[in-house]
């Protein structure tokens, strides 16, 4: 068992135990259908620290307002759509106020599904689709920076550093790999950019050898690659593409935001890549960067900490505009008029947003092995392409 499980484990078992003896309407229950095994650890167990560090501040300084403890309790969907379903009844099972979904779209509607029809609010802690909270319904809300946003982010600095000619590398499998990078491309040809090829692989291959070798006959030759692929296609296609001679520069989304990808080396050298926050100095992320090493003892190694206490933070921004109410259908209102509440990256509104919250998107380029910062970027809203 991997050291994040078992805080999620631990996590579950210490909030029940703080719960006991306690009346009812004084626990918040927080259930998280999050994949601490499988494809999604990456991200999901992450999330679940960030998770831990903001329920133990709360509950340390009293409650929610001092008063509503929260009271977490996690089940491992193992990164299985089905399973994302069976785990989400599991919660509603144990009389949970509020949902956390898992850091993809797929299993995020699956466990969605089931809350909506039981009048539960979730919140997608990372998922990204933009169109995630309109499939699910008017109690799904997305946290994290939607891929709209991020396609035209990358866009515009692709445009910025002077890229006339750009490739997308894309997997139908999930609508991140495909829409991501459509997105990004929509933007790149409306600002005079042409896209010379959208490359097509599957997700889990470990053999790119085809579509490097697509990309290396191409001619005229790209002068930018950008991907929304994530673990463990990422790591792989990128190796394959520099073993090939490939050195066109390449641009990512927020699912490379790994340890694994800063442990390529040379190999991931200058791939710019979209995500939630870069902890400036003085940043609320640096702060959180921060509390985070002071809590756990080391260093946090990914956003994916940060938006994992963010979602706690917009959880308990919701139940202090209700005055203390905690039944769906009064948090859900609340949690769609939150404006400006301060988080570990930045500020969230969802007031007039529908569900998906507006957020910066941070550019962050790898040099050394470690994350510099680019810009952060704020997108004008009329070159955004809509949700689809």
């Amino acid at each position: 068992m991997s050291r994040f499980l078992k805080i999620g484990v631990s996590l579950a078992a210490l909030a029940i135990s703080t719960a006991t003896g306690a009346l009812a309407d004084d626990v918040l229950k927080i259930g998280f259908a999050g994949g601490f095994t499988g494809y999604l650890a990456p991200y999901d167990q992450p999330t679940l620290q960030g998770i831990e560090l903001a329920v133990d501040e709360i509950n340390n300084a009293g409650g929610i307002d001092g008063k509503l403890k929260i009271e977490v309790i996690t089940r491992d969907m193992r990164s299985e759509i089905a399973q994302s379903a069976v785990m989400a009844q599991e919660l509603i099972d144990q009389g949970i106020n509020v949902m956390l979904a898992p850091c993809d779209v797929d299993p995020a509607v699956a466990a969605g599904q089931i809350a909506q029809g039981a009048g539960i609010p979730t919140i997608a802690p990372c998922a990204s689709t933009p169109t995630l909270p309109g499939i699910v319904g008017d109690y799904m809300f997305a946290n994290y920076t939607a891929d709209n946003l991020q396609g035209t982010a990358l866009a515009d600095f692709a445009i910025q550093q002077g890229y006339k000619n750009a490739l997308i590398l894309i997997s139908k499998d999930t609508p991140y790999t495909e829409k991501l990078p459509g997105y990004f491309a929509k933007v790149f040809e409306a600002k005079g950019g042409k896209l010379a090829d959208a490359v097509e692989f599957k997700m889990g291959q470990q053999d790119f050898s085809a579509e490097v070798t697509k990309i290396k006959q191409l001619n005229p030759a790209p002068d930018v690659i950008m991907t929304a692929a994530y673990e463990p296609d990422f790591p792989a296609f990128i190796k394959q593409l520099r073993s090939a001679g490939i050195a066109t520069p390449v641009l990512g989304s927020d699912g490379i935001d790994s340890p694994t990808t800063l442990a390529l080396g040379e190999i991931a050298e200058g791939v710019v890549f979209a995500n939630a926050g870069f902890p400036s100095a003085g940043s609320p992320l640096a702060k959180f960067n921060d509390a985070f090493k002071a809590h756990f003892g080391q260093e946090s190694s990914t956003v994916y900490t940060a938006t994992g206490y963010d979602v706690i933070k917009i959880v308990e921004a919701a139940v202090k505009a209700t005055g203390g109410k905690t039944d769906g259908a009064s948090l859900r209102e609340a949690i769609d008029n939150l404006e400006n509440v301060p988080v570990a990256t930045g500020t969230i509104t969802y007031k007039g947003m529908n569900r998906v919250p507006l957020r910066v998107v941070a550019l962050n380029r790898i040099v050394g092995g470690q994350k510099t910062h680019v810009a952060d970027v704020t997108p004008n809203g009329a070159d955004v392409p809509p949700a689809e």
